[in-house]
C-alpha cells in the first residue's frame, strides 16, 4: 500500500515523526475517526484489522513504537511505559487534525487507552476498552493461570495442547523477536473460544502473526506494573467495555470490575469469543462499537 504524504486521514499507510522516532500508521474505512491501539506489547498491528467496523468508522491503526515498521526507543526493549505510549497517542491524534477521536484499545492497548483517557481526556470523545483489565501483576497472573488451567482441562488429550502449554511456560524466557513471534503463535489456540473447531478459518491468521520483544521493564529496569483501580472512578470519558466470555488473559472478571469502577460505562460480553471478538464475532462486535460511537456523537452534538 502506498505511503501518503498529504492528508493524514487518507486511506493508506502513513508515517509521522514524534520525539525523533518514526510512528507508522494505517487508515481504513469511512465515518467518525477511531484510533485502534493494538496489544502485546509488541504484537504487530495487522491482527487487529476490523473490516466489519471499517464499514462505519474511519479506523486509524498505529503501529505502536517498538513494533512493526515503527521506530524503537533508544532504550529498547525497555522503557515502553504507558506514559510513553500515551505521549505518542496524543501526538498522533494532534497530527490527524480532528477535534476529537474515539479510542479503542485491545489487550495491552486497552491498558494504554484507559491511561490516556484518564490523563489526557481532552481530545477523546469515547473509549472502548477491549479485553483490558484494571491491573497487572500477581493477581492478574493468577487469574490468567486459573483460566489457562480450565482451557487445558477442556482440551485434555488434544494433540495441539502441549504446544500451547509449552508456549505459556516459555513466556518468561523471551529475549528476542523470533522467540516472541514463536510464543505468540504457540499461544494462539488458547486465545479463541473454539480455535480447533474453526482451525481452517483461523490457521492462516496464526501463521501470519508477527511480534517484537518488548520487556516489561522501564528504562531503569524496574517492572512496569499497572493498578488503575483507585483512579477509574474519576474517568469522565464515555466508556464501552468489551470482553469475550472465553478470554483467558483479560477475562470477564476484569471486564466486570472495569464496568463497576468506571462511572456510566457500558459492558458487552461476547458469548462466543475469547480474546479476539472482532475475529470470532465480527458483526456483533462491530454493531456494538458503532452503536456506542453513534450514541456518544449524538450526545456531543
Amino acid at each position: 500500500m502506498p505511503i501518503s504524504a498529504t492528508d493524514p486521514l487518507a486511506a493508506g499507510t502513513h508515517t509521522v515523526e514524534i520525539d525523533g522516532v518514526v510512528q507508522r500508521y494505517h487508515v481504513h474505512g469511512t465515518g467518525p475517526v477511531c484510533v485502534a491501539h493494538s496489544g502485546g506489547p509488541g504484537i504487530v498491528w495487522a491482527y487487529l484489522r476490523m473490516p466489519a467496523l471499517e464499514r462505519y468508522l474511519t479506523i486509524v491503526y498505529p503501529e505502536p513504537i517498538g513494533s512493526g515498521a515503527s521506530g524503537r526507543l533508544p532504550s529498547h526493549p525497555n522503557g515502553y511505559s504507558r506514559s510513553r505510549y500515551s505521549r505518542f497517542l496524543g501526538a498522533l491524534i494532534e497530527h490527524l487534525g480532528v477535534p476529537e477521536v474515539h479510542l479503542l484499545g485491545h489487550s495491552h492497548g486497552g491498558f494504554v487507552a484507559q491511561y490516556h483517557a484518564l490523563h489526557h481526556p481532552e481530545r477523546v470523545a469515547g473509549v472502548i476498552l477491549y479485553e483490558s483489565a484494571p491491573l497487572t501483576g500477581p493477581e492478574h497472573g493468577a487469574e490468567a493461570m486459573r483460566l489457562v488451567g480450565s482451557f487445558a482441562a477442556r482440551h485434555a488429550g488434544h494433540p495441539g495442547l502441549p504446544e500451547v502449554l509449552a508456549a505459556f511456560q516459555a513466556v518468561p524466557t523471551i529475549s528476542d523477536d523470533a522467540q516472541m513471534t514463536a510464543v505468540a503463535r504457540g499461544l494462539f489456540p488458547a486465545y479463541f473460544a473454539d480455535y480447533w473447531g474453526r482451525e481452517e478459518e483461523f490457521a492462516p491468521l496464526r501463521a501470519s502473526v508477527r511480534a517484537g520483544h518488548i520487556s516489561g521493564l522501564d528504562e531503569a529496569l524496574s517492572p512496569l506494573v499497572i493498578d488503575d483501580r483507585a483512579d477509574l472512578g474519576s474517568l469522565t470519558v464515555p466508556t464501552l467495555v468489551v470482553v469475550g466470555r472465553h478470554d483467558v488473559i483479560c477475562g470477564v472478571r476484569w471486564a466486570e470490575e472495569l464496568h463497576r469502577l468506571i462511572p456510566g460505562s457500558e459492558l458487552l460480553i461476547l458469548e462466543n469469543s475469547g480474546h479476539f471478538g472482532h475475529i470470532e464475532e465480527p458483526e456483533t462486535f462491530s454493531r456494538a462499537v458503532t452503536r456506542f460511537v453513534t450514541a456518544v456523537n449524538s450526545l456531543a452534538g
